[in-house]
């Protein structure tokens, strides 16, 4: 068994649609641009790559070159969940962010901070933890935005970093950067992270309260290790082949790539737990195909060559298969008895 697949909490894209819809992005529509149901809203966490995909969606919909900067900018408590009061209950700063390090996988497995102690200031480095899909900048631009943020609703105080930098290129105009993170920035480099002086890091912070902080933490640790709990390896592939079904389906040998393993030990794995490789590809397919037709927001060409068929065709057949008729046919009898769920392909 092992741990669960790199996710995403559901706070997190809640706090990513908003600011789409803040832009007059409606939700369904940014969505079907990212290929995700909607049905997925009513999950915890997301996959990794989901919300990579809405990342992208979001970007290109609102056309807005700032995108991430805007949505870190305007992140707010309900943006970190449980997180949010431990960072407003810490003594300071400093202790805010070692706080933020421990717990952050209840935000997202999507990156991770690092402290770097001087005697004058501190870098908070960022790195990315990606899952198949490449991250869009946007993802890090928001996430040191939504950093600066967080530190002046910790403080009550403007945070001004020393400096800021990033290890992509600019994408979005430099007022845009001023605005949202007050600081000069450095565009190419080897980190994306904030320079902060220690003298704003340690600090004591208005609201510090070590009783409520052990209160909150105490929560934050019982959830923490139920995200941590050990998972089945076939529950693990079919999280995975949710977000890299994207055009085409991997085989075999890249899936056991992607969780370490021999081809032949992965088989073995799998075979252990009474599956093969083929039936979950299949069995997620299904699902996913399902959640789409039933959407109705995207043609069926569209999802046929988002699963990885060569052609409809293929997908109309697959489709008969798994539901027993066509999917224009099986969308009408969905919207004509709209109480039967679709089926979850396992």
């Amino acid at each position: 068994m092992l741990t669960s697949a790199p996710s995403v909490s559901l706070s997190w894209v809640n706090t990513v649609i908003a600011a789409a819809e803040r832009q007059g992005v409606p939700c369904a529509d940014l969505l079907a641009r990212a290929g995700v149901a909607h049905e997925r809203l009513g999950g915890l966490r997301w996959p990794v790559d989901d919300i990579t995909r809405l990342w992208r969606a979001a970007a290109e919909l609102t056309g807005d070159a700032a995108f991430g900067l805007n949505t870190g900018r305007q992140v707010g408590p309900g943006s970190f969940n449980v997180v949010s009061f431990i960072l407003l209950s810490s003594a300071t700063l400093r202790s805010a962010i070692g706080q933020l390090q421990e717990y952050q996988r209840l935000i997202s497995d999507g990156g991770r901070f690092q402290m770097l102690t001087g005697v004058q200031h501190s870098w908070l480095i960022y790195h990315p933890q990606q899952g198949s899909l490449a991250f869009s900048p946007h993802q890090v631009e928001s996430v040191l935005a939504a950093a600066v943020c967080f530190s002046r609703w910790v403080t009550g105080q403007p945070l001004k970093p020393v400096r800021v930098q990033f290890s992509h290129g600019q994408i979005g105009p430099l007022s845009a950067y001023m605005q949202a993170l007050a600081a000069e920035v450095q565009f190419e480099q080897a980190f994306n992270g904030l320079l902060l002086d220690n003298t704003v890091l340690d600090a004591p912070l208005p609201q510090a309260d070590a009783e409520l902080a052990q209160l909150h933490r105490a929560h934050a640790a019982a959830q923490l290790a139920a995200l941590s709990a050990p998972v089945l390896l076939r529950t693990r592939v079919e999280q995975w082949l949710t977000g890299a079904l994207d055009g085409s389906a991997p085989g075999r040998a890249q899936a056991a790539r992607q969780f370490g393993l021999g081809e032949r030990a992965f088989a073995r794995r799998l075979q252990d737990e009474d599956v093969r490789y083929a039936d979950l590809v299949d069995g997620v397919r299904h699902a996913l195909a399902c959640q789409a037709v039933a959407g109705g927001a995207e043609p069926f060409v569209h999802i046929a060559r988002r699963l990885g068929f060569s052609e409809a065709s293929a997908f109309n057949r697959a489709f008969r298969r798994w539901t027993g008729c066509a999917p224009g046919d099986w969308q009408q009898q969905r919207a004509a008895a709209p109480q039967t769920a679709p089926p979850d392909g396992r």
